[in-house]
């Protein structure tokens, strides 16, 4: 893996809690190019790697944008971009850009559904049907006005008959009503989705009989630190050990209640690709040898499920040890 050094070139206070960042390359040269829909991938230290959708025009190689999300309860990375990154300062990447959240360009028309930081990579979607002359509109779901990310790029990009703002004043049931917008499905239409799990949830219920491979989405929060409604935190891993071997490796180890099969492979110093560590993007995908899985992912189909695993959730059924292809 090839590190690309950055410089902070600005930072914006967008609302209470969310932060834009811009950066370019440490040594002036023009930026590796991307798609909308791209993320980079932050190599904050040896143990934490953080990633951040791009939201500037796809195309421009002279910076990179995004927007971070100051998490009280998630893993550290965007508490310490907000509390410690300033102007100037250097950030490596780990590579270009990766892009699991595509535009389909050949679609007929395209929906976009953003909610909170999620607006973060519908921006760049956004440049891009623009610039083809597609046919798209945008929801747009936050709190109030004043807690919307964006807001003037939002109406200078999309422009006002294509986008729709939903201020819910901090009761979902005074938001968007999905199930209203999303109850027919036009001809050729694809929808996109990027925010937080309950939207992504409640959005992919309501659009359950759009046509296979038109829905598309893209999770901005962390579900291991998601609080069920008594305040309690809802563990994604709290079963019980189970014994993994990596053929390839020749490794066998056992994955305690606590600790998921990714965290085991690091601590055995096996590398393997990732980016959410919630079951959402696919990028920690492992072949499957033999075993009884517990899947929990939202990534893998019933077909793909019989040959892969996710190694950030999925979990052995009781008394089963897991043979993968690593």
């Amino acid at each position: 893996m090839s590190l690309i050094k950055l410089e902070v070139t600005d930072i914006e206070q967008l609302t209470s809690n969310i932060k834009k960042f811009q950066f370019s390359a440490l040594d002036g040269a023009p930026l590796p190019t991307w798609e909308a829909g791209a993320h980079i991938d932050f190599q904050i230290n040896d143990q934490l790697r953080r990633s951040y959708s791009l939201a500037n025009k796809p195309g421009d190689t002279n910076h990179y944008v995004t927007a971070i999300l100051r998490e009280e309860t998630g893993g550290g990375g965007s508490k310490y971009m907000h509390d410690e990154i300033k102007v100037g300062d250097n950030m490596e990447i780990a590579g270009p850009p990766s892009n699991l959240f595509p535009i389909n360009e050949e679609a007929k028309k395209h929906l976009l559904l953003g909610g909170g930081i999620g607006i973060t990579p519908l921006l760049a979607m956004g440049h891009r049907l623009r610039e083809i002359n597609a046919e798209f509109h945008l929801h747009y779901c936050t709190k109030t006005k004043e807690e919307t990310a964006f807001y003037d790029d939002v109406v200078d990009i999309f422009g006002e008959d294509r986008v729709t703002f939903h201020h819910d004043g901090g009761e979902p049931s005074k938001g968007i009503n999905l199930n209203q917008v999303l109850s027919s499905q036009e001809d050729g239409q694809h929808l996109y989705i990027c925010g937080p799990s309950g939207l992504i949830t409640a959005a992919r219920d309501a659009s359950s009989h759009w046509t296979a491979k038109s829905v598309h989405f893209e999770l901005f929060a962390s579900l291991s630190t998601e609080t069920t409604g008594s305040g309690e935190e809802n563990l994604a891993n709290d079963d019980g050990s189970f014994e993994v071997e990596l053929k390839q490796s020749g490794i066998t180890f056992t994955v305690p209640a606590d600790k998921s099969i990714m965290e085991m492979m690091w601590e055995h110093k096996v590398d393997v690709m990732y980016a959410c560590e919630d079951g959402w993007c696919g990028n920690c995908k492992v072949g499957l040898i033999s075993g009884e899985v517990d899947h929990r992912d939202e990534f893998l189909d019933d077909t793909d499920r019989e040959e892969f695993l996710q190694v950030c959730v999925s979990r052995a059924m009781p008394g089963e040890k897991l043979v993968l292809d690593i």
